[in-house]
C-alpha cells in the first residue's frame, strides 16, 4: 500500500504525504527533475535523514527537519547482548557479516537497527514484535529473516562461514522459474521515433536526444573521482558528449560551454548551465552526459509510468552559456561541494 519513488514525489508535492524518512541514500540527487523533487520535500511537515554522512539531500527539507547520524559499517556496534555484526549482500549475491573496527565518533550515535527499533517502539509499542528485544541481539532479527524469506534458512549459522554464503540466482544456475521451465523471450517493436509525444506537442524540434550514464569512478550518486578513464575525461563531470559535426551544426565549437535545456509540454524550463561540449564518437543527433548532473533535465512524467528512478532519453536544445555574477551554475551536483 506504499509508494514507489516517483509516486512518493507526487504524494509529497500534492500534500498527501506529510512525513519523509530516508534510511540512508541521497534521494534529492537520485530522482528525476531535481528542482521539483526539492519542492516536494519542502512541502512536507517533517523530513528525517538517517545518515552516515552529509549529502545534498540534507539541504532540502520540510517545515521541521531532523538529521539522525548513525553508525557506518566501520563503526563498532555494541548492543545489550554485546558486539553486533550487520549482514550485507554484495553485487555477486554473497551474503556476509560486517564487523566494525572503529570507535564511534559520539556516544550519542546509534545504529540503523537501533534507530528504526526505537521509532517503531515509540509508535507501536511491542506490536507486532518486541522491537527493543530484537535490537538487543541482531541474531534475533536474522532468525526472523530466516523464517520469512526464501533462501535464508539457517541464516546465522551460514553467515559464520568465511566469506559468507551464496544466496543464489535461479537464472545464474540456468533454472527458469516459468510454466514451461524454459527461458522465455519476448520481442517488442522499436519506436519509430525517440521524440516523446509531449515533446512533439510543443512544436519544437530537439537539437539532440540525450542519454544519462555513469562514469568509471562512480557508484550511484557517490562520485569517487572526476576522471573517467572509459571516455578519456579528466577532472570534470559537467560535460556533454556530442558528435563533432553536431557541435558545428548547432553553431558551437568543441570545448565551448553551453546550457542544456530539456523540452517538455508543461512549460517549465529545465536547464543545467555551463556544460563543456566534448567531441565524441557518438551517432549524429545523439548526446550523453553524466548522472546525476543532468537529473534536473529529466521530466518525471516520462518515467513515472515506468516506476523507475531515472530516465535515459531526453529531448534537448543547447543555448549559449552565460555565467551568473558569482559564477554559480546551479547544476544538480557541484563536485567541489562536499555535500554533493
Amino acid at each position: 500500500n506504499g509508494h514507489n519513488v516517483v509516486e512518493a514525489i507526487h504524494a509529497m508535492a500534492e500534500g498527501r504525504a506529510k512525513v519523509f524518512i530516508a534510511l540512508g541514500g541521497n534521494f534529492a540527487q537520485a530522482t528525476p527533475d531535481s528542482h521539483r523533487t526539492a519542492e516536494a520535500l519542502s512541502n512536507c511537515d517533517l523530513t528525517v535523514q538517517i545518515s552516515t554522512k552529509l549529502n545534498r539531500s540534507h539541504l532540502f527539507h520540510g517545515k521541521d527537519a531532523l538529521i539522525l547520524p548513525c553508525f557506518g559499517r566501520t563503526d563498532i556496534d555494541i548492543q545489550a547482548n554485546g558486539p553486533q555484526a550487520v549482514t550485507v549482500e554484495d553485487s555477486f549475491s554473497m551474503v556476509h557479516a560486517s564487523n566494525g573496527q572503529l570507535k564511534p565518533s559520539s556516544k550519542q550515535m546509534r545504529s540503523e537497527p537501533a534507530i528504526i527499533a526505537g521509532i517503531a517502539n515509540a509508535t507501536l509499542g511491542k506490536t507486532p514484535v518486541d522491537w527493543l528485544w530484537l535490537v538487543e541481539d541482531y541474531n534475533r532479527i536474522r532468525d526472523l529473516i530466516a523464517d520469512t524469506i526464501p533462501g535464508f534458512k539457517d541464516f546465522n549459522e551460514r553467515v559464520k562461514h568465511p566469506g559468507g554464503f551464496y544466496l543464489g540466482n535461479a537464472a545464474g544456475a540456468r533454472r527458469w522459474n516459468t510454466a514451461s521451465t524454459r527461458a522465455n523471450f519476448k520481442s517488442n517493436a522499436l519506436p519509430l521515433t525517440l521524440i516523446n509525444e509531449h515533446v512533439s506537442s510543443t512544436g519544437q524540434i530537439p537539437d539532440l536526444i540525450m542519454q544519462s550514464m555513469r562514469s568509471h569512478d562512480q557508484y550511484n550518486t557517490t562520485i569517487y573521482g572526476l576522471d573517467d578513464r572509459y571516455r578519456g575525461v579528466k577532472g570534470q563531470r559537467d560535460v556533454l558528449f556530442v558528435n563533432e559535426a553536431d557541435i558545428i551544426r548547432l553553431g558551437f565549437q568543441p570545448g565551448q560551454k553551453a546550457d542544456l535545456i530539456s523540452i517538455w509540454s508543461d512549460n517549465r524550463e529545465r536547464r543545467v548551465k555551463g556544460f563543456t561540449l566534448l567531441p565524441f564518437d557518438i551517432p549524429a543527433g545523439q548526446a550523453a552526459a553524466y548522472y546525476p548532473e543532468v537529473n534536473p533535465l529529466v521530466y518525471p512524467d516520462d518515467v513515472w509510468h515506468l516506476h523507475e528512478e531515472s530516465a535515459e532519453i531526453v529531448g534537448q536544445r543547447l543555448a549559449d552559456f552565460i555565467a551568473d555574477d558569482l559564477g554559480f551554475q546551479g547544476n544538480a551536483a557541484d563536485n567541489n561541494d562536499p555535500a554533493a
